[in-house]
């Protein structure tokens, strides 16, 4: 039994189960255990109220204007280069592939070092999954150290990621932004706090991890990570996820760097890579895109 399963074993048993469906819309709650649904209904309030009733309005202009795959989008090169970027990852989530992955739905994106467009290519994977019409996506910042998912998508920041670790009567429905995009939802890092990498590490965020690949097996959770040289964090999030994408910055990251970075997720069941900042010459692309191990 590996670590994951143990601290995962050991909350079940303290009852650390969190996600509260009695907030959720009907598209959510259809996709949990009717028992659990009763369970909750009866020791949590009926006027509890959570970011469900919320939308945030995601800034397309802004989006647009700083390069990002948007609905509407007519940079048809870009939108190729993240079809061609989320394809593999898709089916490793929903294909053939999946049946051999622990958690294949749920995804880490991740550098070496701050720069090098780890939150870029979070943000225009969320979106280009999101708008194919039979995927859903959960977006969560989980960079609690550097946040910056919010403040590029023009939302206002609110509570998160950090609050419902703390625990401290946050439940999962509290901290679920809807979008302006119908299949984009989005978990914000929440407050600074100096003990956020073993809020990370904890039973409850193992927990939750495994509760968002079972409970939502039909959507895909990509997760923005720290840098992995940079913090422990990364590192602690991605043995908690079936998929990495670890984000290279073209002819400016050192190969000693990236092979540092790649013997960290060593443990990982899927790692693959994606070149950013890469000069287009003709008709190269801007972006490259590879699998670095399995």
């Amino acid at each position: 039994m590996s670590i994951i399963e143990k601290a995962f074993n050991k909350a079940k048993g303290q009852g650390q189960i969190t996600i509260n469906p009695v907030d959720l819309p009907n598209e959510d709650r259809d996709l949990l255990d009717v028992a659990e649904i009763e369970k909750e209904a009866r020791v949590r309030p009926a006027t509890r109220l959570s970011n469900q009733s919320k939308v945030a309005e995601i800034d397309w202009v802004k989006l647009a204007e700083l390069g990002f795959v948007t609905p509407g989008d007519s940079n048809t090169q870009a939108i190729e280069e993240y079809r061609n970027i989320k394809r593999p990852l898709v089916n490793n989530a929903f294909g053939e592939a999946s049946s051999g992955i622990n958690r294949a739905n749920l995804i880490l994106i991740t550098s070496s070092v701050p720069g090098e467009g780890k939150t870029f290519t979070a943000i225009n994977l969320a979106l280009s999954i999101a708008n194919e019409r039979d995927k859903k996506v959960l977006l969560i910042d989980a960079d609690v150290a550097r946040p910056s998912v919010s403040k590029t998508l023009g939302i206002q920041s609110s509570p998160g990621l950090i609050e419902y670790l703390e625990g401290q009567d946050v439940e999962f429905s509290d901290i679920v932004l809807k979008t302006n995009m119908p299949g984009l939802r989005i978990i914000p890092a929440g407050k600074q706090h100096k003990h956020s990498t073993e809020l990370l590490a904890s039973n409850r965020m193992v927990l939750l991890a495994q509760q968002l690949s079972n409970r939502y097996p039909d959507r895909i959770v990509i997760f923005d990570s720290p840098p992995l040289l940079a913090a422990t964090q990364g590192q602690v999030l991605a043995e908690l996820v079936g998929q990495v994408v670890l984000v290279i910055e073209a002819e400016t990251t050192p190969q000693s760097m990236v092979m540092e970075s790649a013997s960290r997720l060593a443990s990982c069941d899927v790692v693959l890579t994606v070149l950013n900042k890469a000069k287009s010459t003709g008709d190269a692309s801007y972006y490259g895109y590879g699998q670095y191990a399995h």
